[in-house]
């Protein structure tokens, strides 16, 4: 298939909304996706934060949860809002809106941020392994690798069937923490006192902003704006703003019960920990015998499988953003496998080398750093989102107003401020530390910071003063070829592989030199998404109405050239599509156009032509 595809912008409209139901109805059609948002605001590096600030501080910083909380609700509508609005990802946007020189570090720094979240979904499912059953850390991390496959084959079950498991891994969490609230008993009122804003420096500081970074997840962002568009709706002004609002409802709910797992987590730590002096406790297996010393057997039992759950289920947020961004920013796409394979490699690898280096007890500290890592990205994801969720250009009616706009942007500079702080205070210790610290302060650090500056300046500066790229148009394959008439030899039923690029001259050209005027001619493209690989026919998506009006430029095309077509849609597994398609067609004869890859990219991109003519039983004509 053809490169040039859309990012994960495919999700829109494959989840049907019933016209005809009542409001409950039409609201539990969508409610989902912010549920699978969710997860990744209980992943296991919100746990290291949690429990290493509970039991550092106490309750004081249920504030910094809480402000974290109302930040990630602003941040996500606004995503979903994008999705629903554009039918576009925040990748996608950024693509069509930045130029090239600026959309690669985003790409990086998205990329940076998916592999800080997997890694602690690696080492959360690690320790969860060991505390559960065991099994030493080193093997937990490396079965890890396994759960790609697992996660992958549950995709593949549909999208609704995806929410249902992750909806039910999130309940197993909440329940268990809940059941460990009640054995640990914690003081009402000593925990509303943390709920008052208090200052922050030093270690504080440092937890501060990895619990915004664990909580406001800048990979969330692009995920959430990619999944709203799995529901079907009327693209009609009304249609638009009814789902806005159950989008608004769905992340509301979802958030808040996501907020709650991480009170309870900080509570858990505060209560159990601090509030007995133990005011150092950062492992999450040290949480867990800590627990086993204090209240028994049942509560860190619990503690464990809620683990475990929390980090199998955030590993679907990693799989689909991870597409997102690449998709999106690079207009690449490779096989679901691979692409989660790539990713899971790059989180493995730092914790083999913690292990090895510096033992298990590393891996909590190292949990901590994932999540500062992640806060720092935050503010090359907000502020291009802020951007497009105010440009009336492109957002017409439904550009957000100049309060919300307010609202977002106050949470933007929070970010920001909070890690120029955190970047300030760390590099300022280095140069004062002198010796080694002190030269990768000077010559790696600060040139670093200074690029992270210029590049945030621009990604703020840049559409105010009109320096980003004009307004695309609205199709995914923007220029369809112009026909040419070939010669032309009788045949009868021809079917052709299209994917709008400079090789469907040559197929179709083909196709018609066997077919002539009195063959009926079928043009086959497959929609190749990871969504449609996992909802299949009922998609509905982006690209699909796109690659929709390109098949019906083509028809129209051969019709003014005296030649009776139609085209067929296929999706998911592309030799499996074609294959089914040929044969629903009843097709005499298969013309495909091949790319000429071979080796690597066949690897990385797929081998289409060679597959299909094995497994067609008419004469398939490969056009080079």
């Amino acid at each position: 298939m053809d490169r040039d595809h859309a990012s994960l912008s495919e999700v829109h409209g494959s989840v049907a909304v019933p016209p005809g139901g009542t409001k409950w109805r039409r609201l539990l059609a969508f409610m989902g996706p912010a549920y699978l948002v969710s997860v990744g605001y209980m992943d296991p590096g919100n746990w290291a934060t949690d429990i290493a600030g509970g039991s550092a501080f106490g309750y004081k910083l249920l504030w910094v949860l809480l402000m974290s909380n109302l930040m990630a609700l602003v941040l996500q509508s606004l995503s979903s809002r994008l999705g629903i609005v554009r039918g576009l990802d925040l990748a996608q946007a950024s693509r069509h809106t930045y130029p090239r020189l600026v959309n690669i570090p985003l790409y990086v720094l998205a990329e940076i941020a998916i592999a800080a979240c997997d890694l602690a979904e690696v080492i959360g499912m690690a320790i969860g392994l060991n505390l559960l059953f065991g099994l030493p850390l080193m093997w937990g991390v490396l079965i890890t690798s396994v759960d790609t496959f697992l996660i992958l084959f549950l995709m593949q079950r549909g999208m609704r069937a995806m929410e249902i498991f992750i909806i039910s891994l999130v309940s197993i969490i909440g329940v268990s923490f809940l059941a460990q609230l009640f054995i640990v008993g914690p003081e009402v009122s000593s925990v509303m006192t943390g709920f008052v804003p208090s200052a922050l420096s030093g270690k504080a500081l440092y937890l501060a902003i990895g619990i915004i970074g664990a909580t406001v997840m800048p990979h969330n962002l692009y995920l959430h704006s990619a999944l709203v568009q799995t529901r079907k709706i009327e693209r009609t002004p009304q249609g638009i703003r009814e789902a806005l609002r159950f989008n608004l409802l769905d992340t509301g709910l979802a958030l808040n019960v996501a907020f709650l797992v991480n009170a309870a987590i900080l509570i858990l730590a505060a209560s159990a920990f601090h509030d007995k002096g133990y005011t150092q406790v950062a492992e999450i297996a040290d949480a867990h015998q800590l627990l086993n010393g204090l209240f028994g057997h049942l509560a860190p039992t619990l503690f464990a499988i809620a683990l475990i759950g929390a980090g199998q289920s955030s590993t679907v947020t990693g799989t689909l953003a991870g597409q997102i961004v690449m998709e999106g920013y690079l207009n690449l796409r490779v096989r679901p496998w691979l692409r989660r394979l790539m990713t899971r490699m790059v989180a493995i690898l730092p914790a083999v080398i913690v292990i090895n280096t510096m033992g298990d007890g590393a891996l909590g500290s190292l949990l901590v750093l994932s999540q500062v890592i992640l806060s720092l990205q935050l503010g090359f994801a907000v502020i291009p989102l802020l951007h497009m969720c105010a440009d009336r250009e492109h957002m017409k009616e439904f550009a957000v107003g100049r309060r919300f706009q307010a609202l977002g942007w106050l949470c933007a500079v929070v970010i920001v401020a909070l890690n120029a702080r955190l970047v300030a205070m760390e590099v300022g210790g280095w140069l004062a530390a002198g010796g080694t610290a002190a030269m990768w302060a000077r010559f790696v650090a600060l040139p670093l910071c200074v690029l992270a500056v210029v590049l945030l300046c621009y990604v703020t500066l840049a559409p105010w003063v009109g320096a980003t790229r004009k307004r695309r148009p609205a199709l995914m394959h923007e220029v369809v070829p112009v026909l040419a008439r070939p010669r032309e030899l009788p045949r009868g039923r021809v079917c052709v592989t299209v994917d709008f690029s400079h090789t469907d001259q040559a197929a179709i050209d083909a196709a018609l030199a066997h077919g002539g005027p009195g063959a009926h001619y079928v043009l086959i493209h497959i929609v190749e998404s990871a969504v449609a690989n996992y909802i299949g026919q009922h998609s509905r998506d982006y690209e699909t109405l796109s690659d929709t009006a390109n098949l019906e430029a083509y028809v129209a095309q051969l019709a003014n050239l005296g030649y009776q077509a139609s085209f067929r849609i296929g999706y998911g597994g592309v030799v499996k599509a074609i294959v089914g398609l040929v044969e629903a067609s009843e097709a005499d004869l298969l013309v495909m156009g091949a790319h000429g890859h071979r080796g690597l990219k066949d690897l990385l991109l797929g081998a289409t032509v060679d597959s299909v003519r094995h497994h067609v039983k008419v004469p398939v004509l490969i056009v080079q």
